[in-house]
């Protein structure tokens, strides 16, 4: 019966000590550094930069916004970034901004958003930040 105690304590231990080895060489390892965006953040808080707490919640400006949404997401040609672009509608001028991969996508989306908005009521404020290869 001791025996089988000591076998129990010892597996524990052992048990333990891998535990806590494993958790000093997790908390070595270096931190991964958090984004830099202080400047789509600066650019934000500007009054003059309409941001989407600013989208108005009119039915005819809130239409708009829906469907312009609706035409990004529906293209499946566009990446993730494209697909998560802000669409800001205020008075019927549309603002989009975020990031997207390529100048193709920008292009494709400013696109979406005249057919929807109209001309001249689309300000594309979208910035092409390429995927790290």
């Amino acid at each position: 019966m001791k025996n089988v105690f000591e076998k129990i304590v010892c597996t524990g231990l052992l048990t333990g000590l891998l535990f806590c080895g494993f958790s000093v060489v997790s908390a070595q390892e270096p931190a991964a550094t958090a984004p830099d965006n202080t400047k789509v953040n600066d650019r934000d808080r500007n009054a003059n930069q309409p941001t989407a707490d600013q989208q108005k919640n009119n039915r005819p400006d809130r239409d708009i916004t829906k469907q312009i949404r609706e035409a990004v997401e529906k293209d499946k040609s566009l990446s993730t970034y494209a697909h998560n672009v802000k669409i800001i509608t205020q008075n019927g001028v549309v603002t989009i901004k975020g990031p997207v991969r390529s100048e193709e996508e920008k292009r494709a989306i400013e696109v979406k958003a005249v057919e929807i908005a109209g001309d001249g009521n689309v300000n594309n404020q979208l910035d092409v930040k390429p995927s790290k290869q």
